[in-house]
């Protein structure tokens, strides 16, 4: 089954018109990109877009031969130009399933949003499934066998992507192409990032696909070290980087703090921002969790662990640092970072950068300091990758 990309982005396209932001101001030549619409095998077309004609001409193709159009979200842009000669454009009942004279079957699947989705499975049986934008499957049952690719809004609804794996919609070898892609996410490289972290990638206008051909299916990189400064938007990037996967265990080591307000509005922030899906549990014993199977794990934070750690060996009092604290420290730590050498899960960690400030005033604060900078070091040389937060911006120091 060949798949040609007319489009690839949001509804207004991108660059917005007369939108004055950074990105669209930026999205020239290959990354500026038509609303998002597809020709299949050159006899279906999935959404009328402006100059669908002219985009397939310049994609090497021609609409003659298409014989259906189907829409999978109301169109509320530039009035239409339907070219002479194509079929009228209408929409299948949610579950109805519609079988082309090319031997293509359209089955409509139902959305949580206002909209369609289309699975369309080929005469030679692979099977692709295109969704709207802002859209995600509803009432997904599990066992589903893995499409061989999948057309989504990924950057504004990566839930999808994570309810398409949870029931086996997405597998290890589903192709997922990112679509419907607007000016919410910079391009170029920090979108390739971006998209590399959810196991999916986007391609240019015009891009023709083969359904069911071997692709490299991005490599997601099963442990991952993020550090930043405070407030520099590190906890966002690790959760950005499992936002796609069902089931992640969201492990906080901060604990509650009782009567500590500021604490309490801090701990609500973070978990509002955590999809439903996921779980929580408020612990510093990670080696166990380490070194069992399991879902993802995203581990916030580890100067906290290192702060509960320190508590336990009294590292705070300069007689029991020499007397035994530090080497009882050094044992504490050489466990987890052999535990994460050693763990099967993947794994999102962050931490912070605190050696780029003001010298601590107090021999203790110095200690905590140089401690955090060793368990830094020491986590990140058994990651895959490395980011550094800064400003809002993920800068790549290992990949």
């Amino acid at each position: 089954m060949e798949v040609t990309l007319l489009g690839t982005g949001a509804p207004a396209g991108l660059p917005r018109p007369d939108c004055p932001c950074a990105v669209c101001a930026t999205a020239r030549g290959p990354l500026a990109r038509a609303a998002t619409a597809l020709l299949v095998d050159g006899a279906l077309l999935l959404d009328l877009t402006p100059g669908a004609a002219l985009a397939a001409a310049r994609a090497g193709h021609s609409l003659v031969g298409v014989r259906q159009v189907l829409l999978t979200h109301p169109h509320d842009g530039p009035a239409l130009d339907v070219p002479a000669g194509l079929p009228p454009a209408g929409r299948v009942p949610d579950g109805r399933v519609l079988t082309l004279i090319s031997g293509h079957r359209v089955r409509a699947v139902p959305m949580d949003t206002p909209g369609t989705g289309y699975e369309v499975a080929s005469p030679d049986g692979e099977r692709l499934l295109y969704l709207p934008p802002g859209g995600a499957p509803a009432g997904l049952t599990d066992g589903a066998a893995p499409y061989d690719m999948v057309l989504a809004d990924v950057v504004a609804r990566p839930d999808a992507i994570a309810r398409l794996r949870a029931t086996g919609g997405i597998g290890a070898t589903t192709d997922v192409i990112a679509v419907h892609l607007d000016h919410e996410v910079p391009g170029g490289g920090e979108l390739e990032r971006r998209l590399a972290a959810a196991g999916a990638r986007a391609v240019p206008d015009g891009t023709t696909l083969i359904v069911g051909e071997y692709h490299a299916v991005p490599d997601v990189p099963r442990r991952t070290l993020v550090t930043g400064g405070a407030r520099s938007g590190k906890s966002v990037e690790a959760e950005r980087r499992l936002e796609t996967f069902p089931g992640v265990l969201y492990v906080a080591t901060g604990g509650g703090r009782g009567g500590d307000t500021e604490w309490a509005d801090r701990v609500a922030l973070h978990r509002e921002r955590r999809p439903n899906s996921w779980r929580t549990e408020e612990t510093c014993e990670l080696v166990p969790l380490l070194s069992g199977d399991g879902p993802p794990l995203l581990l916030d934070c580890l100067s906290l662990w290192l702060t509960d750690a320190m508590d336990r060996v009294g590292a705070w009092d300069d007689e029991r640092w020499r007397q035994g604290g530090e080497r009882e420290l050094r044992k504490r730590v050489g466990e987890l970072v052999t535990a994460v050498r050693t763990t099967g899960r993947t794994v999102v960690a962050v931490t912070n950068e605190v050696g780029s400030g003001v010298v601590p005033a107090t021999a203790s604060g110095r200690r905590f300091r140089d401690e955090l900078g060793r368990l830094n070091a020491a986590f990140a040389a058994e990651c895959e990758q490395v980011v550094l937060v800064v400003a809002g911006q993920a800068l790549v120091l290992r990949n």
